[in-house]
């Protein structure tokens, strides 16, 4: 195989194609005639000796050697990014971006402080925070549209290295005057008897309580589902209910003062992780160094204490 003929434009459209899964819809996005797009996947194909794509009558998936190569071009375009802010910082112009993929639950209250307080030392640096399901955090970060993850997991991923890990306490959170406020700890038995507001089905967190309710053989009918954390507390701080949460994502609203948190120990409840993700074999921006060790510290300050 000649390197050399894996050049920049190819490459660009080429992984285009593997996002759009037509040659249609890439041809538009990238504002290049589809024959165009076609000629550089056919070179490709050529000098690799493999098809690069199946061509089906809905688009194009890629095939194993595709997938390969997708990798590699994400890689090398994370790669050219991270050598140039690099280039800019040694000529003193302090610039970078940080992009991180995180759960509603962590991006809601807990990394905006973080984010402000580091960016007082650091003015110049820019931050992207993305907002989506726990499984979508590892994801973008294969696809390269993400430097950190910051995530709920309950099982290794491929191609991803855990810089830190730490068990995710679920706690109830409930008004200050809710009956069960005075209690110290409480099980889902206690809660299932009140309103409750959950997160949908399809969360890791609802997973688990609904297996460890199903193990007791526990009916719990919430009054709300949302998968957004913000509208659950607001139910919460409505005396509409209480809701479960991770400690790590209600833990700087406790200073509120109008909300209680009360740990719910049920068997099981504890089978799900805060992971601190990057790509595997990706070297980060120095910004985005920077900012993974403050990261790291902070969590690990928050479960010693």
């Amino acid at each position: 195989m000649n390197a050399r003929r894996l050049q920049d434009t190819a490459l660009r459209y080429f992984l285009e194609v593997v996002r759009c899964g037509s040659l249609a819809e890439a041809s538009a996005r990238l504002h290049v005639a589809s024959s165009a797009l076609s000629r550089q996947i056919a070179g490709l194909e050529e000098t690799l000796g493999v098809p690069l794509f199946e061509r089906q009558p809905r688009g194009m998936v890629p095939t194993a050697a595709g997938e390969l190569l997708a990798a590699h071009a994400r890689r090398t375009g994370l790669d050219a990014e991270r050598t140039v802010e690099e280039i800019q910082a040694l000529q003193g112009l302090r610039r970078g971006r940080v992009r991180i993929a995180a759960t509603e639950g962590l991006a809601a209250a807990f990394l905006p402080p973080l984010i402000a307080a580091w960016r007082r030392e650091h003015p110049q640096i820019r931050f992207e925070l993305q907002v989506m399901a726990a499984a979508q955090v590892t994801e973008r970060l294969r696809e390269g549209a993400a430097d950190l993850g910051l995530t709920f997991s309950r099982a290794p991923a491929p191609d991803i290295v855990v810089v830190h890990r730490q068990p995710s306490t679920v706690v109830a959170v409930l008004p200050a005057d809710h009956p069960l406020a005075a209690a110290r700890t409480l099980t889902l038995a206690r809660l299932a008897g009140h309103d409750l507001a959950l997160p949908p089905p399809d969360t890791t967190l609802r997973q688990l309580i609904d297996l460890a309710a199903s193990r007791q053989q526990l009916l719990i009918e919430p009054v709300l589902e949302s998968g957004s954390l913000a509208a659950l507390l607001a139910f919460v701080r409505a005396g509409g209910g209480a809701t479960l949460a991770g400690l790590q994502s209600v833990r700087p609203l406790l200073a509120e003062g109008r909300l209680v948190v009360r740990p719910v120990r049920d068997r099981g409840l504890d089978l799900r992780d805060i992971e601190l993700q990057t790509l595997a074999g990706r070297t980060l921006p120095a910004a985005a160094r920077s900012f993974l060790d403050e990261l790291s510290q902070r969590l690990a300050e928050g479960a010693a204490d």
